[in-house]
């Protein structure tokens, strides 16, 4: 007879992951929440398994903040390989046209230069965008490939390292929606060759660098690596201003009554403290009142 599990417990944080390659966002989720053993968990966004590097995951009631991230600017170091194009884009797709490739560094450089700025993209069937309720790559693992609409994107910095071979690095820092994989393929439709991925690490999302990150590894060594690696709650919301409130303040606040306090000039949310603790986020009214709008459970109508 299996010994019974310890009940899961309530935690709150944020885990910067450096995510492996091979391994799904879900099932890097999966692992940490076990290493915490915590109740509750999800994370700001999926990252291939192909790809590596940085994953936030949130525990508990980060959670509610987990869709911050949605919407920031994102880096990314690829590995590019010229005369491939693949199914997919990257290494995990099958081979479906190759070509000479005579490009030198300075051709490369000069294609990649062309994608600074605002740019059109067309998404890929491998990816996880919605068609009548259905994600692409279910089309296109059925031999389907269906109409995809341009969608604009922002490429603030791009720069290529020196040819190895066929192969080159492709540092890449972006706006929300912006496909790696259809980057390289332009890059190669431009240059006559064709490309694809054969690697690909993301190194920031907003204000985070992958030099934040903790690995699997690292987190499965001990407690005190897991308890150092657990961030507060607020951190995703971290871009916001604070505003503590007063002990009777925060029991009006915490009971869904909005408050009069002291604002930050030119403040429209702000995440709420009192006695050091974060009770979670408000929002300033036409009336310049603070309102709840997101509270953390442990302390709503405390």
């Amino acid at each position: 007879m299996k010994p019974a599990r310890a009940p899961r417990l309530c935690i709150d944080g944020v885990v910067m992951l450096d995510k492996p390659v091979g391994m799904s966002s879900n099932a890097a989720l999966q692992t940490v929440r076990r290493l915490y053993n915590a109740a509750k968990g999800g994370h700001t966004g999926t990252l291939d398994p192909l790809a590596s590097g940085l994953l936030p995951l949130c525990l508990g009631e980060a959670t509610k903040f987990s869709q911050m991230l949605l919407d920031a600017d994102k880096s990314y170091r690829a590995r590019v390989r010229l005369g491939v194009r693949t199914s997919t884009g990257d290494a995990e797709g099958e081979v479906i046209a190759t070509a000479p490739v005579d490009a030198r560094n300075e051709d490369v450089a000069e294609a990649v230069a062309g994608f600074l700025g605002e740019i059109e993209q067309v998404p890929p069937m491998y990816s996880a965008l919605k068609r009548d309720g259905k994600a692409l790559y279910e089309y296109a693992r059925a031999g389907v490939t269906v109409e995809r609409d341009a969608r604009r994107v922002t490429i603030h910095a791009i720069k290529a390292g020196a040819l190895d071979g066929q192969d080159f690095d492709l540092d890449v820092s972006c706006s929300k929606g912006t496909y790696i994989r259809t980057l390289a393929e332009d890059i190669g439709s431009r240059l006559g060759c064709g490309a694809h991925i054969v690697a690909l690490r993301r190194t920031r999302i907003g204000p985070f660098e992958i030099g934040d990150a903790v690995s699997l590894e690292q987190l499965e060594s001990s407690d005190a690596v897991r308890g150092a690696s657990l961030r507060a709650a607020d951190l995703l919301a971290s871009h916001l201003p604070a505003v503590p409130l007063a002990p009777d303040a925060a029991g009006s606040f915490l009971h869904g009554q909005s408050v009069a306090v002291p604002l930050p000039p030119g403040a429209v949310e702000c995440r709420v403290f009192a006695d050091g603790r974060f009770l979670g986020l408000g929002r300033v009214s036409p009336d310049g009142r603070l309102a709840p709008r997101r509270l953390i459970a442990s302390h709503a109508g405390a």
